[in-house]
């Protein structure tokens, strides 16, 4: 699937990047390949639909920008210093507290797919791939309605366990 959905799985790359990786230290591409070798090093694994697959890849995608931030702001990798340009300009990197905030996001969502697979496979869908209701009731085969239904409910729960989280 991954050949057949390259360029699918390329634009879904950029669209988490350019929603909550900064500083990730990641290009479109490498985000890609690095999911691709994640999915292939996993035997047995299959996938019923594109939907399913995507919102597999998308998951898959999330973790390796989280743990791409958490590396760059370990503090035994000087997580602490501020990188400054040439000309004493602040490059754009997370604070702590944005790192601090995707990761607690990551742990509630994968609290929510113990739970509720379908509802974290939608907020990987809808969150981090971009994908509009619509879309995601066509690759899932249901009502617009039902999907916006099942977003409400996933938003609760990310919202609890987001207020519960230290």
């Amino acid at each position: 699937m991954f050949t057949a959905l390259y360029a699918e799985l390329h634009r879904l790359a950029e669209r988490q990047l350019a929603r909550g990786a900064p500083g990730s230290g990641l290009g479109a591409t490498s985000l890609l390949h690095e999911a691709y070798l994640d999915v292939s090093r996993r035997e047995g694994i299959s996938f019923p639909d594109e939907a399913r697959f995507l919102g597999y890849a998308a998951k898959v995608m999330r973790t390796v920008i989280i743990d791409a931030v958490r590396r760059r702001r370990a503090e035994k990798r000087g997580g602490r210093f501020e990188i400054t340009g040439l000309e004493g300009k602040e490059v754009a990197e997370p604070s702590s507290s944005e790192s601090a905030s995707l990761a607690a996001l990551s742990d509630a969502l994968d609290g929510l797919a113990r739970v509720e697979p379908e509802l974290a496979q939608l907020v990987d869908l809808k969150h981090f791939c971009g994908f509009s209701f619509a879309e995601i009731a066509a690759l899932r085969g249901i009502t617009e309605r039902t999907v916006q239904r099942h977003w409400e409910r996933a938003r609760l729960y990310l919202h609890a366990a987001l207020e519960e989280a230290p």
